[in-house]
């Protein structure tokens, strides 16, 4: 199994991925920020002999709170995007491990900032504070708005009983209190900001995917509404002179020859007609097919550019016909399978044929279906083959997708009139 490195994960991944992963590395700089902040804040007094114990403790509670907190948010993070997960068991491991080492924390160390800083609080004060504020950032994501706040003020209702056996007066308990609560309002907007934009991407992206297969089961419908008209009534024809052809052999009549003579006319027109359904004769234009696709990619947000040359109406109707079903094939695999924000649809004549070039950015690094193997394109190179034309899938270069359509002018000599009174068998 071959190891991806980062690079080649970022490369490979799909523009929510991306997003995701970027989104959810921010949430997770804030408690992995607060270590430090916490080692700092007790590096000033450690030269006191009464709080070598309390900034011992404050570092593993600290080291220890900023892993659960990791674990948490991750856990938390899965479920506001619907995801299988424990968040509520993690949740809880967090916030016991979180108010037992503030009160650990509180309980041993100083009841005042020491000489340098009479009157001030303890350094304790704010390893606490910090504790807090990194434990409710998957809080504020795992859970609803109003049980992310009840739980806020719980955690600081829990830890006030420590701050005044700890020695601490009313004054600086309030304070410590109030500003907590401000500090986690603005910590668990974040937080909660971030999640419900990760959910955001999760939806626009999942509306793309939908658009497109709406656009592949409107396609599936046109071909199946075609496929009825052309042989809805045509079967119910051949039921029925088929039956009467029945009746009349039984009775001896020779009309019954004629009536299966007209069945049988019947059924090679059906046969005619199913053909030109299946190479879309009837319905696929050059023009509409480009201004329909030029509609359909600007609505998932990718700039599309189009270049038929002069007087592409000229062209011959087949041509047209079979050029509008490339450009709806390449379509539709540029919205299913790729992140494209630019594709560019081209016509030009070259030595007596018509070449369409469509190209589009987006491809992951993950070879996908629709490049070389996919039955979409399989079934254009039939389509092009009837009419001695060829689809190719040159390179184009990292992450981009070039699809060319060759076909002549003149028409294929294979499809030229047959003598009368023969058939192709």
């Amino acid at each position: 199994m071959s190891v991806l490195t980062p690079r080649r994960r970022w490369k490979g991944s799909s523009k929510p991925q991306r997003t995701e992963l970027y989104l959810r590395w921010s949430l997770y700089f804030i408690p992995l920020i607060l270590l430090p902040m916490i080692v700092l804040a007790i590096a000033a007094p450690t030269g006191r002999e009464d709080t070598r114990g309390s900034a011992q403790v404050s570092v593993v509670v600290g080291l220890a709170t900023t892993l659960l907190t990791l674990r948490a948010l991750r856990a938390s993070l899965d479920h506001y995007l619907n995801r299988p997960t424990d968040h509520l068991r993690r949740l809880l491991t967090l916030g016991v491990v979180t108010i037992a080492g503030s009160w650990a924390i509180l309980l041993l160390g100083p009841a005042d900032g020491g000489p340098d800083s009479p009157g001030a609080p303890p350094f304790t004060v704010v390893v606490v504070s910090l504790l807090l504020a990194a434990a409710f950032c998957p809080v504020s994501v795992g859970l609803p708005v109003r049980r992310a706040c009840l739980t806020g003020v719980t955690a600081q209702l829990l830890v006030a009983p420590a701050a005044l056996l700890a020695g601490l007066d009313g004054a600086t308990t309030a304070g410590l209190l109030v500003g907590n609560l401000i500090a986690l309002t603005f910590i668990g907007s974040s937080c909660r900001s971030f999640a419900w934009l990760q959910s955001v991407v999760w939806e626009l992206d999942a509306a793309r995917e939908a658009q497109s297969r709406l656009a592949v089961a409107e396609e599936r419908l046109r071909f199946s509404r075609d496929l009825h008209d052309v042989m809805g009534r045509n079967l119910t024809t051949i039921a029925l002179k088929s039956e009467l052809a029945a009746q009349l052999a039984r009775r001896g009549r020779p009309e019954a020859a004629d009536q299966m003579a007209e069945v049988q006319r019947i059924a090679q027109e059906s046969q005619r007609e199913v053909r030109d359904v299946v190479r879309g004769y009837r319905t696929a234009d050059l023009h509409a097919e480009a201004i329909g696709a030029r509609a359909v990619l600007r609505a998932a947000d990718v700039a599309c550019e189009i270049d038929l040359g002069e007087e592409p109406h000229e062209l011959p109707l087949p041509v047209q016909s079979v050029l509008g079903w490339v450009i709806r094939e390449a379509t539709t695999n540029t919205l299913r399978h790729s992140e494209a924000a630019h594709c560019s649809i081209r016509l030009r004549r070259e030595d007596g044929r018509v070449v369409l070039e469509l190209e589009n950015d987006g491809v992951p690094a993950v070879p996908i279906p629709s490049q070389g193997s996919g039955t979409g394109l399989h079934g254009l190179r039939e389509r092009l083959a009837a009419h001695d034309g060829e689809l190719t899938l040159p390179e184009a270069g990292p992450g981009r997708f070039r699809v060319l359509a060759s076909v002549p002018l003149r028409p294929p000599s294979a499809t030229a009139p047959l003598p009368s009174g023969r058939r192709p068998r």
